[in-house]
């Protein structure tokens, strides 16, 4: 997601073009300001993450680039159209999937299914061809016949990524898919998301599960009061907020090594991870500097490099801002 807002995301994109623009994309609800002015763009083929605290404008800006909801100003462009002008446009190039699917309890998976994708504009063709390779994919193919009351919250969702699947979309946005899943249920469905990448749809997935964006978003926004605050990849982020584009684990058995480390020109902190390790955020890749600064009257175990946290950077940054307001 490339926000003009921010330095963070002028990197450059993937081949394929813009499918998601917004420029100036503004929503009041009566004198709140949900969303406040904000431009960014999505490249074919990413998956992008947004994140940000409850109310900060995330569903929100989900809901206007489907056209479910007006904006006060600004516009929106996705998959080439208005959602506002060409709603069926967009709806027939875009799967969305919410944190809370709703489907007919009382019918079959097969029938609810098939409903949706008549109403998607697929003939019956089209739709034989495809719900049973969406049901294996998703890891349902003996239960297309019962009913979905019958189903739990992962297989519910399960089921909602299946009919996503079914339409072909050139885009699919996720809004919070893995919210009640349990961790084995959480890493098949992103397994699943990753597919989705390979198979060249845009991805843009809204979560608070950090660790869940970091392992598949290739770039990340960060809303905040309404603005996206920051944008660019987890490493671009680190710059930003926690003054260094580098982390080194180090392990090492002696003495004083964490006074020696916060000394080395370069590094801008260092944390304790244990007895014998440390994280060390830096401006460079400094792990020569560092072999050197131990290796007199230390022991050095280990040295290698770590991704930055995007949970560090989601705290530090909202500790920052709510301290400067």
């Amino acid at each position: 997601m490339r926000s003009h807002a921010t330095a963070a995301a002028s990197g450059a994109g993937m081949a394929g073009g813009v499918v998601i623009r917004a420029e100036g994309l503004t929503k009041r609800y009566g004198s709140v300001l949900a969303v406040d002015h904000i431009d960014f763009e999505v490249e074919a083929g990413e998956i992008v993450g947004i994140l940000g605290p409850n109310g900060s404008g995330k569903t929100t800006t989900i809901l206007m680039l489907l056209g479910l909801t007006e904006p006060s100003s600004g516009r929106a462009e996705v998959a080439g159209f208005d959602p506002l002008r060409a709603p069926l446009e967009v709806k027939r190039r875009v799967g969305y999937l919410p944190d809370s699917v709703g489907f007919y309890d009382g019918l079959s998976a097969c029938d609810n299914l098939v409903f949706t994708a008549r109403l998607a504009g697929l003939s019956r063709r089209e739709i034989d061809d495809r719900f049973e390779r969406a049901m294996i994919r998703v890891g349902l193919p003996d239960v297309g016949r019962e009913r979905v009351g019958t189903f739990s919250r992962g297989m519910r969702q399960r089921l909602g990524l299946a009919e996503v699947l079914m339409k072909d979309p050139d885009i699919a946005i996720l809004d919070e898919p893995t919210a009640t899943l349990d961790p084995h249920s959480t890493q098949e469905f992103l397994k699943m998301v990753r597919g989705l990448k390979a198979d060249g749809t845009t991805v843009l997935l809204s979560s608070h599960h950090l660790d869940q964006v970091q392992s598949v978003c290739g770039r990340v926004a960060l809303f905040n009061c309404g603005r996206i605050a920051l944008a660019g990849s987890v490493t671009e982020l680190a710059q930003q907020v926690l003054g260094g584009g580098y982390v080194i684990d180090v392990e090492a058995r002696g003495s004083g090594v964490i006074d020696r480390l916060r000394r080395l020109p370069g590094v801008v902190r260092v944390q304790a991870l244990g007895p014998e390790s440390w994280r060390v955020d830096c401006d460079g890749d400094l792990r020569a500097e560092i072999a050197r600064e131990l290796a007199p009257t230390t022991a050095l175990l280990g040295l290698r490099f770590a991704e930055p946290s995007l949970g560090e950077v989601y705290t530090r940054y909202l500790d920052e801002a709510r301290n400067a307001a």
